[in-house]
């Protein structure tokens, strides 16, 4: 018998999605019968726009489509995204220049697995979207952390990238709006950090897919488009998912200079194909109609978002700043951890939202999922009733800690 590990060592480094495993429990012990409301999903809880699905159901009736097509994506899809972004953050961009992706996700794996070497580094702000690490990791890459907090409204300032620059970096990824804070960068504060990285000659990787999803004051401001000198060192991550609420549908993209866009195309070309045909036009059909539907889901977003701050800070030793984008919020807990609760002391914010799970049973994400212990994340992506009874019951829960 061979002695020899049955799973690669490469593959087993891989942590699962936090918040996709929060969501599966919650979902599981929901079927069971529990009345467990979640808060770890990130998507809208939205349906597809009408005019999107019927494009989709066109599409699979067309025999052209049942067969495979470029594995970059569909020209008039490509075309489409090019004049989208153009149209959205004022940022010009040749339909060679867009790669069609299988989900957001498929592009965050496809930028760093063309731009990193073994050893490369990569700034990343933390708390961080759990995906990022394990990209960054499977491309040989190494993430060095540049951790904020509540007390900057989890922004980082110039002088904390510059801190963590060594000779090794060679992308900045930056993201704003931002998963898991719902932090958003002003167009100053964008401009200051894009000009930065322009002088070192770094790389940056910036991930749009909340672009619409802003509230109050705060305006989406796209480093591409502020910070001109970053040239061709610049990739922007986006897609439909959030917009026009079709995390199912999969089809992300990116954007960048020929060269990045033709080599990460030749690795879809062997990794998956084209991204599903049907899924593609449906695709077109959305960003290629107006912005009305995201209008709407805003809307309700913003709703829920103060009521969610509000009664999370009522909430005795929770503090959570406003966020000003994406849905989500990310309150300290901090202050809770070794507290006495229902007999027990959670020492963790991971051991207090299983706790909040058994006893309230609701479903948070803990912070360790983003890289900053002692926080949850809750998406306020949810209906209105489910999230006062959901904060309620944790709020009631929480109160008794002493």
């Amino acid at each position: 018998m061979s002695d020899r590990p049955r799973i690669s060592a490469r593959i087993s480094a891989i942590s699962e999605s936090a918040t996709l495993a929060v969501d599966a429990k919650a979902k599981a012990m929901k079927a069971a019968g529990r009345p467990v409301i979640g808060f770890g999903a990130g998507e809208p809880d939205f349906p597809t726009p009408g005019y999107i699905v019927e494009a989709a159901i066109q599409a699979a009736r067309e025999p052209r489509f049942h067969k495979y097509t470029p594995a970059g994506g569909l020209p008039e899809l490509k075309q489409a995204i090019a004049a989208k972004t153009r149209r959205d953050s004022g940022y010009a961009v040749e339909a060679s220049q867009v790669l069609v992706t299988n989900g957001g996700k498929q592009a965050v794996y496809e930028v760093f697995a063309t731009l990193l070497d073994p050893g490369d580094e990569v700034l990343v702000v933390a708390p961080y979207w759990t995906t990022y690490p394990e990209a960054v990791k499977l491309a040989g890459g190494v993430q060095v952390d540049v951790v904020t907090d509540e007390s900057t409204g989890y922004l980082a300032s110039v002088e904390q990238l510059e801190a963590a620059r060594t000779e090794r970096t060679k992308v900045l990824l930056f993201v704003s709006p931002s998963n898991p804070t719902g932090a958003v960068h002003s167009r100053e504060q964008t401009v200051a950090i894009g000009r930065w990285a322009a002088e070192h000659g770094l790389w940056v990787v910036t991930d749009e897919i909340y672009e619409h999803l802003v509230y109050g004051g705060a305006e989406f401001t796209s480093i591409a488009t502020a910070v001109p000198e970053l040239g061709d060192r610049v990739v922007i991550l986006n897609g439909v998912a959030k917009t026009y609420a079709m995390t199912g549908w999969r089809v992300g993209w990116l954007i960048g200079p020929n060269d990045v866009v033709k080599a990460a195309t030749n690795l879809q070309s062997h990794a998956t194909s084209n991204v599903s045909n049907v899924s593609q036009m449906a695709a077109l059909a959305a960003v290629s109609g107006d912005l009305s539907a995201v209008a709407e889901m805003r809307s309700a977003f913003d709703r829920r978002r103060q009521a969610m701050v509000r009664m999370l800070n009522e909430i005795p030793g929770v503090f959570c700043p406003e966020p000003k984008g994406a849905f989500y919020a990310y309150p300290s807990v901090k202050e809770l951890i070794g507290k006495e609760l229902r007999g027990r002391r959670p020492g963790s914010s991971a051991e207090l939202a299983e706790l909040i799970l058994e006893e309230a049973e609701v479903a948070v994400v803990p912070g360790e999922a983003f890289g900053t212990p002692g926080y949850f994340r809750l998406s306020y992506a949810l209906g209105d009733d489910d999230l006062a009874e959901g904060v309620s019951r944790m709020g009631k829960l929480l109160s008794e800690a002493h």
